[in-house]
């Protein structure tokens, strides 16, 4: 199966529902099957086809989607360029997986050229929209490749192990590596996310955090399931509660600080949200408060789930009757937990020499299955830096309890040593997150000289003029004990984040030492 084959099954299922409903239109499945093919044929008709890696840049738009579906259907690579990522940033990634062609929204127009210049393996740049000056407008690319046949399952068009995107990880350590995501990976997230996400009579995904991530996975896969894909082009706390009351909205993805968000206005000023099946929340852990609060605010519909880009989205997956139980009280610690290992997946947990530890040890969390990537895109030495002892290397820090819970501590790279002692900031920042008085944290080590690393909190309060530092200091000793208690708290306004949402903390870094933006060290 390749990605399109999953995406003809939804569409089979009743060509006439709708895919996708935006505020500008609504597009039908048989349209975008329709527009999937001419779209195919152009490519091709352009020479392009299995092997050729295609980009996407723009916002949640309909068009956006289609355009994945046109590449696929060409058995092309989708390369997702993120456009909350700064230019250079987008610029470099397409040199570094040598895009050939790029369809670009026309919020992009002005930089067109620029991109061209800087691109200099570009042979296409095709009009998402509208059309503007220096991109080939959408109806004339369509009107060329009318007469160029699109091959159905030729070899290496259909085979498992043919590539299918080529995935950005998330840089906040340094420059994005490319993962290589083939339509065996494809098939078998969209078959466990299937397999395990609670089903709806009619599922309506709402799609607002960016298309090129999560998000966008998660709308393939229930396209696959023949479901309506409402989107948005930004989130806006009121407008997503809005259109999940009045669009029924059954199931949704979203990252903690976004979810936190939502949280507050629903308990400002609640709407209906009885439709929800599932309400997802990934890419970064969460307080077990706010978890709990979620089933309160929202019903029995709050789910985790773990992976990376390496390994895609659903390693691990809580659900949301385990959420549930644990909110009521029972195994309350689940709340804690990012999930079981799915049916594809085995996770584990390992020490540096590659000896597999038992429940409560921590140590390294691992992984095999359907779901690990082949690995880095031109990149055999990283690939086997992350692939030793026969298993995928994650890079954070957790343990499984009994029942095969696993439990995430940290990044590797974020550890704070302290006095010869190892510190998890995530764990200090669980701790922060539990009083009222917070709304977000970051814990971060920053040099000291009878320390070595010092261990500091950056808080974001709840309420405004809200700077209690000891008090701060004094909840994560209670919690915690001296050793991983902050030594200092810096308030602020915010936090910086990475264009999926989640704290950078390299960025954060950079500012608390007072070093320009990207110069942090290896570690950071």
């Amino acid at each position: 199966m390749r990605v399109i084959d999953y995406f003809d099954k939804g569409a089979a299922l009743d060509p006439a529902a709708p895919l996708i409903v935006s505020d500008e239109r609504t597009v039908g499945y048989s349209e975008a099957v329709d527009h999937s093919w001419r779209m195919a044929a152009a490519l091709h008709g352009s020479g392009l086809g299995p092997g050729d890696r295609v980009g996407v840049l723009a916002p949640n738009v309909p068009e956006a989607f289609l355009a994945m579906l046109g590449i696929w259907r060409a058995g092309c690579s989708w390369v997702p360029l993120n456009t909350l990522n700064a230019l250079s940033s987008t610029l470099q990634y397409m040199n570094q997986v040598g895009c050939r062609a790029v369809f670009v929204h026309s919020r992009f127009a002005a930089q067109v050229e620029e991109i061209r210049a800087a691109v200099p393996g570009l042979e296409l740049i095709v009009c998402l929209d509208d059309p503007f000056p220096g991109g080939v407008p959408m109806d004339s690319f369509l009107a060329a490749g009318a007469g160029s046949d699109v091959p159905d399952r030729s070899d290496p068009f259909g085979r498992p192990d043919a590539e299918a995107c080529a995935w950005p990880t998330g840089g906040t350590t340094g420059r994005s590596k490319a993962v290589r995501w083939t339509n065996h990976v494809w098939a078998s997230l969209i078959e466990t996310a299937t397999r395990h996400w609670p089903a709806a009579e009619h599922p309506v995904n709402l799609l607002v955090a960016p298309i090129t991530h999560a998000a966008g996975v998660m709308g393939l896969v229930f396209a696959s399931v023949g479901a309506t894909i409402v989107m948005r082009t930004r989130f806006d706390a009121d407008d997503v509660l809005d259109k999940i009351e009045s669009e029924r909205v059954t199931h949704v993805f979203l990252p903690p600080t976004a979810y936190y968000g939502l949280l507050d206005r629903q308990r400002e000023r609640p709407r209906d949200c009885s439709s929800l099946r599932m309400l997802l929340l990934s890419a970064a852990p969460v307080s077990p408060e706010r978890v709990a609060e979620g089933v309160t605010r929202f019903g029995p519909c709050i789910a985790q789930s773990w992976g990376q880009a390496e390994a895609p989205f659903m390693l691990t997956y809580l659900a949301p009757e385990a959420v549930a139980a644990a909110a009521a009280g029972r195994d309350p610690h689940r709340l804690r937990s990012c999930g079981q290992a799915t049916f594809s997946s085995q996770v584990a947990v390992m020490d540096d020499d590659g000896r597999l530890l038992g429940p409560g040890e921590r140590g390294e969390l691992v992984a095999r299955g359907r779901l690990v990537t082949p690995g880095y895109l031109d990149d055999d030495e990283a690939t086997a830096e992350v692939r030793g002892h026969g298993w995928h290397h994650t890079g954070d820090i957790g343990y499984l309890d009994e029942d095969g819970y696993a439990y995430i501590v940290d990044r590797k790279k974020d550890m704070v040593i302290t006095g010869g002692f190892n510190v998890y900031p995530a764990e200090v920042e669980a701790a922060l997150l539990a009083m009222p008085e917070v709304r977000q944290c970051a814990v971060i080590g920053v040099p000291d000289g009878k320390w070595g690393e010092a261990v500091r909190a950056i808080v974001v309060p709840a309420v405004e003029g809200w700077a209690d530092a000891a008090k701060v200091i004094e909840t994560a000793r209670a919690a915690l004990g001296p050793v991983k208690a902050p030594k200092t708290v810096v308030f602020a306004d915010d936090l910086p984040q990475t264009p999926v949402g989640k704290i950078d903390k390299r960025a954060l870094r950079d500012r608390e030492l007072g070093r320009p933006a990207g110069q942090g060290g290896p570690n950071s």
